[in-house]
């Protein structure tokens, strides 16, 4: 099956809200699940750092919204989910592209021109207070798709100039250097993206300080928001009209056709605002109340939250190193050594194998082993408690090469430690890839060993 790489990008500044979440979060959550969709999520840190100065409201922010997405049901093991600021391969493609970036390209996008519109209809110098890194938005952004090849770009249809202005410079790098060495993306608008009022009816947004909490505050927050929501002055038993209402159109966002109906009649028949209300946030409640307690929990252990982005960053170097390579040797800057020679002054540094651990969705404890080239050697059985799960990664690191590694089936391999199965290996195409699939495994848990 051929799979479209597909790619989203993911703004740090701030905390996600209700319409963060219908609207954004909840749809490529689901998109990302079809069996076609290569999908890679990043947080966009760079790019925070154009518009905010606060380190302290960037850090917190970039760990909120890694929680949150997580909370919300992404799934790393099926997606590339990472920081962009774990990727270096980013910033040097967006010089590279800088380089062959025409500043009249740069002067047109939208942003850089209501900043300059801005100064001079107040008199100001046209730059006034202009950053490059405003200035050079559209380069990052096209450095961000390119180096992974990506073929669509689900934005809003106010980031619609900044893809054709990626497509620009991929073109332009490609005749310049005579070879299509980039995918070109196609933006992705989904149409029947949820806009959702806020407590005033309008949309809802940070910017119009009107926003339902989606985690932070807890149940308490999301219910003394739901409470502010702005209604009419209709009285109890007086009929209400659900298409007029701001109200209606939060709870039909989030409920079946079945409970919308049904709540448009209520309304219809005379329903209390107030009991309005309670029915929305009961709604609410009764879905955001598990993914809160999931968004508890990760919050609650960052360096858990590190190991996923690490591991992401780490699935998508292995596109972007080579492919970076490949443009460094297309504009000069390669190595000048024979395809395969190794310095004897700079001898490439060998990684060792490491142990990750992680929750499933069920919110048990497990962990992995990957080899020093980062292939997944094993992968252990759930734990319910934390610390039984911790003793055994360090009952792995003691023993080693010595742990018993049986035949699990005729492809995989069962790690048993002091008798008790703990972990297996994926299943692998035939007995001689599993034979040395056994080797590696037992090679990597001598390194542990040694290394602990």
């Amino acid at each position: 099956m051929t799979r479209t790489r597909v790619l989203t990008g993911i703004t740090t500044t701030g905390t996600p809200h209700l319409g963060n979440y219908a609207g954004a979060i909840r749809p490529a959550i689901a998109a990302s699940r079809r069996e076609d969709v290569d999908a890679f999520f990043f947080m966009a840190d760079y790019h925070a750092l154009i518009k905010a100065d606060d380190p302290a409201r960037i850090a917190r922010s970039r760990l909120e919204i890694a929680a949150s997405w997580l909370a919300c049901g992404l799934d790393p093991q099926r997606v590339t989910f990472y920081r962009q600021s774990d990727v270096p391969e980013i910033p040097e493609l967006c010089w590279l592209l800088t380089c062959v970036t025409a500043k009249g390209l740069l002067n047109r996008a939208h942003a850089y021109k209501a900043a300059v519109d801005k100064n001079v209809e107040t008199g100001e110098d046209p730059d006034a207070g202009v950053t490059a890194g405003l200035y050079m938005y559209p380069v990052l952004m096209a450095a961000d798709i390119l180096a992974f090849d990506a073929h669509k770009v689900p934005v809003g249809r106010d980031q619609i100039q900044h893809l054709e202005m990626a497509r620009d410079i991929a073109q332009r790098f490609n005749h310049i250097y005579g070879k299509d060495f980039f995918v070109l993306p196609e933006v992705q608008i989904e149409e029947q993206v949820a806009t959702l009022p806020g407590l005033d009816g309008r949309k809802m947004s940070k910017s119009y300080d009107n926003t339902i909490p989606l985690f932070s505050g807890g149940k308490k927050a999301l219910r003394e928001s739901v409470m502010r929501i702005v209604t009419d002055s209709r009285l109890p038993g007086e009929p209400k009209d659900p298409d007029d209402a701001s109200l209606f159109t939060l709870y039909r966002a989030f409920a079946s056709e079945a409970q919308t109906a049904a709540f448009r009649r209520a309304l219809e028949a005379g329903l209390a605002w107030g009991e309005a209300k309670q029915a929305l946030f009961d709604l609410l409640e009764g879905q955001i109340a598990p993914m809160r307690e999931r968004y508890e929990a990760l919050i609650a252990q960052p360096a858990h939250i590190e190991e996923i982005l690490h591991e992401g960053a780490r699935k998508a170097r292995a596109i972007a190193t080579p492919k970076l390579a490949m443009l460094r040797q297309a504009v000069g800057l390669g190595s000048h050594a024979p395809a395969g020679a190794v310095s004897a002054a700079r001898p490439p540094a060998e990684k060792t194998p490491r142990l990750a651990s992680f929750r499933d969705e069920q919110g048990r404890f497990r962990f992995r082993l990957f080899a020093g080239d980062g292939e997944e050697l094993l992968l252990s059985r759930a734990f319910d408690d934390p610390k039984a799960a911790g003793a055994a990664q360090k009952r792995v690191k003691q023993l080693g090469a010595a742990a018993a590694v049986v035949q699990l089936t005729p492809t995989a391999l069962l790690l048993e430690l002091d008798g008790e199965p703990v972990g297996s290996t994926p299943e692998y195409a035939d007995g001689q890839a599993r034979d040395q699939a056994l080797e590696r495994l037992r090679t990597a848990l001598d390194q542990l060993a040694g290394a602990a």
